[in-house]
């Protein structure tokens, strides 16, 4: 996590309708020289000042299109600390992406350390080797939106992707078919998936993939060496699944869903695939956050809803649902939020808009240029891999009651 220097006192004396009676006249003095944005699970308070809302490769793609489009020379994240890197690979270099807080960092891509990978990498390599099978397998690395610019450079350096939670089993499927460069006969691959391990389980099981015999958990921090595996379980397994997760959607348990059908008998429970497997297992539908809303926003009057995933969202979603007679509820009753994207808040959102309007940029995030090349490789890989049709077959990861 990076430091974020205290603000002076003014910002945090400040009322809440001081604050937002003062962003707003920023916010017009800027006019097109900047763009904010705001992730869909960023609190109410500071969305509601952002020019796009939408999740964080969505986000991104929006502000590259419209900075050219505006002319804007400026951008705001409100969001978390990856996702100000993935802003800033996109948009042109002239372009300052600003994080308001520094120390909103995101603990599932932190968990994937670009030292840990390649040595997992080359611990992956050697197991093969020792076995006879360097020829014969082609071990692929994916990573997960949610990561680090380093990651996805990594990614992208050696022949993998990167993946959103709606097109992972596509960029799998590419992947076991060998990538950029078909498979020779005889030759076989293993994915390496960073940093989210219930992700990567979840699609890799909707496609077929046993949890068991096909799939194995790297622990960088494991005492024992080859991420607390055995060399025959690297040897087995097709998917070696990074052990890291999603501070929020860890905090949902299959007894939750039990729970509320019990309250809700008639309950549809749709989850996000960084819940745990067994989560995934006992909900009606599982999908990413666009599925998510898309799915609400489809549903019949009088239907009853369950969802798994970020607070803010939620209670958004069931607000907006209400008037049309849907019901929305957390599928847990614990405080499911999102607490570094919550360090994003209005004092840190001003100032920062304070100091542009003075010609100064602060907090500005950007990444290196040796790492931005490979980094837009691997996700032009994911564009091109989810714009072809061939990897299409698109697998509903529906699990029945």
């Amino acid at each position: 996590m990076l430091w974020q220097p205290p603000l002076p006192e003014k910002y945090t004396a400040m009322t809440s309708d001081q604050l937002e009676q003062a962003i707003r006249a920023r916010k017009a003095e800027l006019g097109d020289q900047l763009i904010i944005l705001g992730h869909h699970y960023q609190q109410d308070q500071v969305v509601q000042f952002a020019d796009f809302t939408g999740d964080s490769f969505k986000l991104s793609q929006l502000a590259a299109e419209a900075v050219t489009a505006r002319g804007s020379k400026y951008v705001i994240f409100a969001g978390v600390h990856f996702m100000a890197e993935s802003a800033d690979i996109l948009t042109p270099e002239d372009v300052a992406v600003i994080l308001p807080d520094l120390s909103a960092g995101c603990s599932m891509a932190d968990m994937a350390d670009y030292d840990d990978t390649t040595d997992a990498w080359q611990q992956i390599h050697d197991t093969l080797a020792a076995h006879g099978q360097a020829d014969s397998v082609r071990v692929i690395p994916i990573c997960y939106m949610n990561s680090t610019a380093a990651i996805k450079s990594f990614c992208g350096e050696h022949g993998g992707a990167v993946c959103t939670s709606s097109n992972c089993d596509r960029i799998f499927r590419w992947a076991l078919a060998g990538g950029d460069e078909p498979l020779k006969p005889g030759q076989s691959v293993k994915i390496l998936f960073l940093p989210d391990q219930h992700l990567g389980r979840n699609t890799a099981a909707a496609l077929g993939y046993d949890v068991t015999t096909d799939m194995s958990t790297w622990d960088p921090k494991a005492a024992a060496g080859l991420g607390g595996l055995d060399e025959e379980d690297i040897i087995r397994s097709t998917f070696l699944l990074w052990k890291g997760h999603c501070s929020v959607h860890k905090l949902f348990r299959p007894e939750h869903v039990d729970q509320m059908r019990a309250q809700w008998p008639d309950v549809t429970v749709i989850v996000h695939p960084e819940c745990a497997h067994e989560v995934v297992q006992k909900a009606d539908i599982s999908g990413s956050t666009e599925k998510i809303i898309q799915s609400i926003r489809n549903a019949e009057p009088g239907t009853k809803w369950a969802v798994g995933t970020e607070v803010h969202l939620v209670n958004r979603l069931a607000n907006e649902a209400r008037a049309r007679g849907v019901e929305v509820t957390m599928l847990s009753g614990c405080q499911c939020l999102c607490t570094t994207m919550y360090r994003i808040d209005m004092p840190h959102l001003l100032w920062t808009m304070d100091n542009l309007a003075a010609g100064k940029v602060v907090n500005q995030i950007k990444v290196h240029p040796h790492v931005r090349h490979w980094s837009l490789k691997s996700l032009q890989r994911m564009l091109d891999v989810t714009a072809n049709p061939k990897w299409a077959a698109a697998t509903e990861t529906a699990a029945a009651r």
